[in-house]
């Protein structure tokens, strides 16, 4: 046996509808179906599966994510497009929405942009680099980081 994929991540969040709004509304992710678990939470999908997000809400006394290095998540990936034009328009739709780009960085197989949701989980918005062939050539993965322009 063996992984076959990442199915889905699951997100504590001190507001469902702030953050409901930012994976649905800003980052135009699809919500999934309505949640019954008899609990505050939301689901969303890229239609791949079921839900590759959920999120639940936990009550005010909730510990935030310690700022800085630390055990655990550092980021998840969302690729939000297929070319730089897309990522362009996430750019705008960010800016729009009053959302920080906290980084930007060319990959070589990916260019990236870094936000904070409205917890401050890191993500990574991205789109694979047309033509770039990693498979053939996976230390292309490892290539050195350069500032992203678009």
């Amino acid at each position: 046996m063996a992984v076959k994929e990442l199915g889905h991540l699951v997100l504590y969040v001190k507001d469902l509808k702030r953050s409901a709004a930012f994976y649905g509304e800003v980052l135009g992710w699809e919500v999934a179906f309505p949640v019954t678990l008899g609990i505050p939470a939301a689901a969303f999908t890229s239609g791949r599966t079921h839900h590759e997000l959920l999120l639940i809400e936990v009550e005010d006394e909730a510990s935030a994510l310690p700022t800085g290095r630390h055990l655990g998540l550092y980021h998840f990936g969302l690729r939000v497009g297929d070319t730089d034009d897309d990522l362009r328009a996430m750019v705008t739709r960010l800016q729009e929405a009053g959302v920080t780009i906290v980084g930007a960085s060319d990959h070589t197989v990916t260019h990236s942009l870094y936000v904070l949701d409205p917890d401050g989980n890191e993500v990574e918005l991205y789109i694979d680099v047309p033509g770039v062939d990693w498979r053939s050539d996976p230390s292309l993965v490892m290539a050195p980081i350069r500032p992203l322009t678009l």
